[in-house]
């Protein structure tokens, strides 16, 4: 159960993808993990961050690159083991005790198939927010929306570069934050 309830940590990850099946021998690994902290009074968004990780199981693919921005070279230079970035998490966004919240259970399933894989402390308390499902009941949709979509119904602009996890992270934090208040 969460012990801190004055902000939410928005998380969205990014990890590596091909066109495809994943080619043989390599594994979906976590590349960006994007931070946004969201004060559950004020609805400020805060401490909006990306923390580049280094793929452990897997190379960034082209199309992954396409995708998301992120290249092998930058991933090279500023990547951080995972093991350091769930440090990160737990030590300065105290996310153990803290509500997580992610856009879908995806970033739920590859933080814990991730962190089984590599031996890794899941970083996260049992508190998840998902917030496309939350969305999708909240406005009595018959089917979840993407978060693209979800901010067009909001007719909130998506900011930044949708499929980059700081900007993703911020995005949700704002859908999250229209939720709270309406």
């Amino acid at each position: 159960m969460a012990k801190k309830l004055d902000k939410i940590l928005v998380v969205d990850i990014e990890a590596t993808c091909w066109d495809g099946p994943n080619p043989e021998g390599m594994e979906n690994d976590i590349i960006e993990i994007g931070i946004a902290l969201l004060d559950v009074q004020t609805g400020e968004i805060s401490d909006n961050r990306g923390i580049i990780v280094l793929p452990e199981r897997s190379t960034v693919s082209a199309f992954c690159t396409e995708l998301t921005t992120i290249t092998p070279e930058m991933v090279a230079a500023e990547g951080i083991t995972f093991k350091e970035a769930c440090n990160i998490l737990k030590k300065e966004y105290l996310s153990q005790s803290r509500a997580w919240a992610s856009f879908g259970a995806y970033d739920q399933k590859q933080f814990q198939r991730q962190c089984t894989a590599l031996g890794v402390g899941y970083p996260f308390g049992p508190s998840h927010i998902n917030v496309k499902t939350l969305f999708a009941l909240k406005h009595q949709l018959n089917h979840e929306e993407g978060m693209a979509g979800a901010l067009s119904l909001l007719q909130i602009p998506l900011e930044g570069t949708h499929h980059r996890g700081v900007d993703d992270a911020k995005n949700i934090a704002k859908v999250l934050n229209k939720i709270l208040r309406d």
